[in-house]
């Protein structure tokens, strides 16, 4: 046998030849999360107005956008029930304005909303001093008159026994109404204290809550299938409300408005997206989650009492007064411009919504209603703080300015906001796994690798395996056959990455 014939040869590993890739699909490679649209401040506000707000957000060390979406919900609050916009005749919207300020705890969304929140509290300090003024006096008055109906009791009785006529009721008797002290931040009140504030305060209020997340979720705390959400969907929408108390007489509110106003994390908002019931109620916020502000040191603020004179000027405005002293909104109508200007968003509203569904389908479809409402506190903030005549009609200059403000950057905010929710979880899963490729540095890995670090959405094979389906279809990845692990083990799944992953970082 000669040395060729005793020649054992031994080949290698087959590994593919990987000169040629194609391109990756490069929806594989988008991260989940769009970039935060621009903020059109100056677009949309007047000149003294946005340069407060600018000048706020740099003494807070904070985006500007979560002091802007802080103003238009406090705004929206202090003109409550006064007025309403009149889109057409069936066709009314209130100046309710919930918003969700999104972000990491540092990324400054309370000391941003603090910046408009606190001069509301200072407009409230002065109201309910008085009202407290006003409730010690009738406790003293009250005290009184248990007396006196005590007294009156006692005679009537021993009259009554004589067979005497009982003596009249005193009018001392009656205290009168108790005095309402008035509420114009709440921070955690129950639908029952909400409903007893709001049935003697007709205006309206604003919740506001640091932590979104727990507030929405503690939703459904009462047992027997009872919720909160009714309470809040109508209130969101200014319409009539019978709230029943335990042990006391139901309270009906008929124009019950609560602007909401407050922070949330965004891990703590995917879980609401994925959990929350498709009733509408998250859609009905504003998702505000802009790029983090620029480490700086903040500067003097030059005008901070700016915004407490306007929420005082708002807090003037009454609401109508009918012959029988029931009180209601007044309505500022839309000039027939605006309602053309209306028409054609409405038009544009539903093109966005043939691309749509879910949760973004539900806050498309509360857009042009939103917009009217924006319009409405456009208008009064002008007149509060630009020098404007107080908005006797809603004018194409005020509702163009909203609908720019919607399409411009409210709607890429929201699908900034909801982007991991519309996004179909194999997709998520791929996008995820190419982020942790890039993150390994990975010229090729194994799916125990990827199992092994027990990633969120990456942590079990029933994810991993869809997500690996679709990078191998989209060219991102290329499956190689190993031989088999020792002692008959399971073989390994090796894949060979494609190298334009590391280079194209979108």
């Amino acid at each position: 046998m000669t040395a060729q014939k005793n020649k054992i040869y031994f080949a290698p590993d087959p590994v593919p030849f990987t000169a040629d890739w194609p391109d990756p699909d490069p929806r594989l490679l988008r991260s989940v999360l769009p970039p935060a649209p621009t903020l059109p401040l100056h677009d949309v506000l007047g000149p003294r107005l946005a340069h407060w707000v600018a000048d706020a957000a740099q003494s807070k060390g904070a985006p500007a956008d979560y002091v802007f979406g802080a103003m238009l919900s406090v705004a929206g609050a202090a003109i409550g029930n006064s007025r309403w916009a009149a889109i057409w005749q069936g066709w009314a919207e209130p100046p309710v304005i919930w918003v969700a300020c999104i972000g990491l705890p540092s990324a400054g969304k309370s000391p941003a909303i603090d910046a408009v929140l606190r001069p509301l509290r200072e407009a409230e300090r002065p109201l309910r001093e008085a009202g407290e003024r006003r409730l010690a006096e009738w406790n003293d008055k009250n005290e009184l008159a248990k007396l006196v109906e005590q007294t009156w009791k006692e005679a009537a009785k021993a009259a009554i026994k004589t067979g005497e006529t009982p003596p009249e009721r005193p009018r001392a008797c009656d205290p009168g109404p108790k005095p309402h002290i008035p509420r114009l931040v709440v921070n955690d009140g129950t639908i029952e204290k909400l409903g007893a504030i709001l049935a003697q305060q007709p205006r309206g209020t604003l919740q506001m809550r640091d932590e979104l997340a727990g507030w929405l979720e503690g939703m459904q705390r009462y047992s027997g299938g009872g919720t909160d959400r009714p309470f809040w969907l109508e209130a969101f929408g200014g319409r009539g409300f019978t709230v029943e108390r335990m042990g006391r007489e139901p309270l009906t509110i008929d124009c019950l408005s609560i602007g909401v106003l407050g922070g949330i994390q965004p891990d703590r908002l995917k879980t609401l997206l994925f959990k929350s019931d498709d009733d509408g109620l998250l859609a009905r916020f504003l998702p505000i989650w802009p790029e983090p502000a620029p480490l700086r040191r903040p500067e003097p603020w030059a005008n901070e009492a700016m915004m407490a004179r306007a929420l005082d000027q708002l807090l003037t405005l009454d609401l109508v007064t009918d012959d029988s002293g029931d009180v209601r909104p007044r309505f500022v109508p839309f000039t027939d411009d605006a309602r053309g200007l209306m028409d054609h968003f409405r038009l544009a509203v539903r093109g966005w919504e043939g691309s749509a569904d879910g949760l973004m389908l539900s806050f498309l479809g509360k857009l042009p209603g939103l917009a009217a409402r924006l319009a409405l506190v456009l208008a009064h903030l002008d007149w509060a703080v630009e020098g404007a005549s107080l908005p006797s009609e809603i004018m194409v200059a005020h509702f163009g300015r909203a609908a720019h403000l919607v399409e411009a950057y409210l709607l890429p905010m929201a699908r900034r906001a909801y982007a991991e929710a519309a996004t179909p979880k194999p997709q998520r899963a791929a996008r995820r796994l190419v982020a942790m490729i890039r993150e390994k540095g990975w010229q090729s890995f194994t799916s125990r690798d990827v199992l092994r670090l027990d990633r969120s959405g990456l942590g079990e094979a029933a994810d991993l395996d869809p997500a690996l389906v679709l990078l191998e279809e989209g060219d991102c990845i290329r499956p190689v056959n190993p031989a088999a692990e020792p002692q008959g083990g399971r073989r390994r799944r090796l894949f060979l990455v494609n190298p334009a992953l590391h280079e194209r970082q979108t």
